[in-house]
């Protein structure tokens, strides 16, 4: 009797499975979930496997519902849930809850891999408390910071399948590590002084290790010496940022003339005594991924001129490792913080190709000993109509992936590999799509290197073979012959997707549309399906495919890439396209033979044309005097912005012309530029017209089309669109008369962003087949 009563009185006990997916591995999820579910005195045990998280959880119902209930609550602040699936299991009468081991033999496919987060505040403190045994220690972490992305070798991510497997732990480190209610409790990248990575010091036959490494560098950098150290994804070159021979050193040594260099600062109490933040700006300086962040400079800011010559705005940073910090504590207050490279190459990545590579540019050398797996080169962020707006995706943000709209999943694995510039890969499976770091332009044989790695690194950490291969529809392209050649190779298919297109497919994944929308693709130039090139569009489009709707006016190309080395000849084209003589200013130191030559191969017929929005810009950029010859892409646009005067000084006239596709005409444009310019009208005052127009333009055509039966959304797509003034402009314009705009935000507006564009139109496209054979 007494054991009847007994069994009446047991409570009934519920189990429950639980599969975790998205940014869920190295983030501190599994202790975090260990601890709420011991709080909650639930037995089971918490895994990471192939797909992400994988809990058990056994218990009173009324408590394993409150589990299930408050599990987004409790995780990490850095950790980011997808999706969360529950089912029923026996009862095994368990009555502990543990961290099993990872599940290795379960597919990798949609695990998620965190990106590399800068050191939370707990670390720094630690970092600088000399009670702490991990005073000054630089490679500090925890949970909520420290190496991810760049050091994993395979999934799941745990501690055997990083380049920190060849670190034993201490006995110091290994408690922290087992301990539920440690925040170091499974931190993958843990070490200290004892057990971890070690600093070296390099100057010619000298070597300095551990804490004489750092002073050393510190001194280094105070003496006016370029540093090379090596960072979370590679290789940086350091220099005090207020030291103008130095600088000047550095960019002839990098042979980069003029492109800006980024300032990494001790504090934002320091970056604001040299640029001016907002809100936005403050909070995106801050965040984990640490990116580089563009802000407008202060009059008079103390800084080498030639940070950022031409330009109006300065890339800020903070310290995005405990080096870092400890650099910005021990050397200058500002340090000028650059890839690690030659112009146009990939960053360093292991000690011996830094020491081969960087001889030439650096004096002494900061190394360590934990490897760098994947290389991650800075990301870049500007605010763009109060939004953190990303202009280059590495470090930080990658690998976190997107989710394609449903209707775009197929059941195939799909491998996009970009365009030729800014080059990033896309590898989807299933619905989810993850972007590549930025990996360059591909005219470099040690970027196509990077490139080929970059593609091995994606499909092997996924642990999938490409069934299909996404490339541009410019068949030149390196990266489209590397995708045929390697289709070829497979017996896979190889599959090309046109660059504007892709453009405005990139725009409607990050917003989880599929469209149709009218996609304003601006950018320098593309290929089109008419043979022609483009770069000036207004595609009436989703991700199954677009309509050429209008386009800008097509200027020539006089010399073909020489008018984009040289935007003088685009300026000479557009005056001669607009019936205008040659005598401006601005052209007055170009020999009148060279112009005489230039104009008449601009006018013959012969040269190639580009409606491409980018070449407009660079022309007036010429005619007003900013810029007549470039020494990085985008220079000539990028100088005319930062001119650009301050409020509304109108806009030049246009034309739209008739037809399907309709031109948008900018002669009228041009002749007042070509006035305004023989007047003496400042360049910032034509530079604010012209933009205005181009705003105005983008409105103009739209509301055409929309007057033609075309949606009410719009979706601005291309590298113009990093351009704030014009956005900002083209934003306002269109809201105001009743526009619904897309724009970017998460994904590079430029062709960092082509390859996800490529992949969702191939994914649609094939899911569309495979629905349409099934119902056959």
């Amino acid at each position: 009797m007494l054991r009847l009563v007994s069994a009446i009185a047991a409570p009934p006990r519920l189990r429950r499975e639980v599969r975790v997916r998205g940014r869920v591995q190295g983030v501190g999820f599994r202790p975090a979930v260990c601890r709420f579910a011991a709080r909650l005195a639930l037995a089971g045990f918490v895994r990471n496997d192939g797909q992400g998280v994988h809990i058990e959880v056994e218990g009173e119902p009324a408590t394993v519902e409150q589990f299930l209930d408050r599990l987004r609550s409790v995780v990490p602040p850095v950790a980011r849930i997808a999706s969360v699936e529950t089912a029923s299991l026996p009862v095994l009468g368990e009555r502990s809850f543990r961290i099993a081991p990872s599940a290795v033999e379960a597919a990798a496919r949609a695990a998620s891999i965190p990106p590399d987060a800068a050191p939370c505040a707990e670390c720094v403190r630690e970092l600088d408390d000399p009670r702490d045994r991990r005073h000054r220690y630089p490679f500090i972490n925890c949970t909520a910071c420290g190496p991810r992305f760049t050091i994993v070798e395979a999934l799941p991510y745990d501690r055997t399948r990083t380049t920190m497997a060849r670190f034993a732990l201490c006995d110091g480190c290994a408690r922290e590590y087992q301990d539920p209610v440690d925040r170091r409790f499974h931190a993958e990248a843990i070490a200290c002084p004892r057990c971890g990575p070690v600093l070296t010091f390099v100057d010619g036959g000298t070597r300095h290790s551990g804490e004489e490494a750092l002073a050393a560098a510190g001194r280094a950098l105070v003496e006016g010496r370029i540093v090379a150290l090596k960072g979370v994804g590679g290789f940086q070159l350091a220099a005090d940022a207020r030291n103008t021979e130095v600088i000047a050193a550095l960019r002839a040594r990098k042979r980069r003339p003029h492109k800006p260099f980024a300032v990494m600062g001790r504090s934002l109490e320091t970056l604001e005594r040299v640029v001016v933040l907002d809100e936005c700006a403050r909070a995106a300086l801050d965040a984990a991924a640490r990116p580089i962040v563009l802000a407008p400079a202060r009059r008079g800011a103390a800084l080498a001129t030639g940070v950022a010559p031409g330009l109006n705005e300065i890339g800020v940073a903070l310290a995005s490792t405990p080096l870092h910090h400890l650099l910005l504590a021990e050397g200058p207050e500002l340090l000028v913080m650059t890839s690690g490279n030659v112009s146009s190459e990939p960053i360093a990545r292991t000690n011996q190709e830094a020491l081969e590579r960087l001889a030439g540019v650096a004096d002494v050398f900061l190394v360590h000993d934990r490897d760098v797996r994947s290389r991650a080169d800075d990301s870049v962020v500007r605010v763009i109509g109060g939004a953190a707006t990303v202009m280059r995706r590495a470090r930080g943000f990658v690998p976190e992936s997107f989710s394609l709209p449903c209707e775009a999943a197929a059941d195939a694995t799909v491998l996009a590999v970009g365009a030729e510039l800014k080059t990033t890969l896309c590898l989807v499976v299933g619905r989810t799509a993850t972007l590549s770091q930025h990996v360059g332009d591909l005219g470099d044989a040690a970027v196509r290197a990077f490139f080929d790695e970059t593609a091995a690194e994606l499909c092997a950490l996924a642990g999938v073979v490409p069934e299909a291969f996404v490339h541009d529809a410019n068949p030149d392209y390196a990266s489209s012959r590397w995708a045929r050649r390697r289709a070829r190779a497979a017996g896979k298919r190889a599959l090309a997707v046109q660059h504007h297109h892709a453009h405005v497919a990139s725009c409607l994944v990050e917003h989880g549309r599929i469209g149709p929308v009218l996609g304003v693709a601006f950018d320098g130039t593309g290929l089109g399906p008419d043979g022609t090139l483009w770069g000036g569009e207004l595609l009436l489009a989703d991700l199954a495919g677009f309509r050429r709707v209008a386009h800008l006016r097509a200027i020539a190309l006089p010399g073909g890439e020489a008018a984009i080395r040289e935007p003088w000849r685009l300026a000479v084209a557009a005056l001669e396209d607009a019936g205008e003589r040659l005598d401006l200013p601005a052209l007055a130191a170009v020999a009148s033979s060279r112009l005489d030559e230039v104009r008449r191969v601009a006018g013959s017929g012969l040269s190639p044309r580009a409606t491409g929005a980018g070449r407009w810009f660079d022309a007036v950029a010429a005619m007003c005097g900013v810029r007549g010859e470039i020494s990085y892409a985008g220079q000539a646009a990028m100088e005319l912005e930062a001119a650009a005067a301050p409020g509304d000084h109108g806009a030049y006239d246009l034309e739209l012309g008739r037809g399907d596709p309709f031109v948008v005409d900018l002669r009228p444009a041009v002749r007042a530029v070509a006035a305004d310019a023989r007047a003496g009208v400042s360049a910032g005052v034509v530079s604010a017209r012209f933009h205005a127009t181009m705003s105005r333009a983008i409105v103009a055509a739209c509301l055409r089309a929309r007057q033609a039966g075309g949606p009410g959304t719009v979706a601005l797509a291309g590298g113009c669109f990093q351009n704030r003034r014009l956005t900002e402009g083209a934003r306002a314009g269109l809201e105001a008369v009743g526009f619904e705009v897309l724009s970017h935000r998460r994904v590079p507006c430029n062709d960092g962003g082509v390859a996800l564009g490529q992949a969702a139109v191939a994914a649609f496209r094939m899911a569309e087949t495979e629905r349409a054979r099934r119902c056959a």
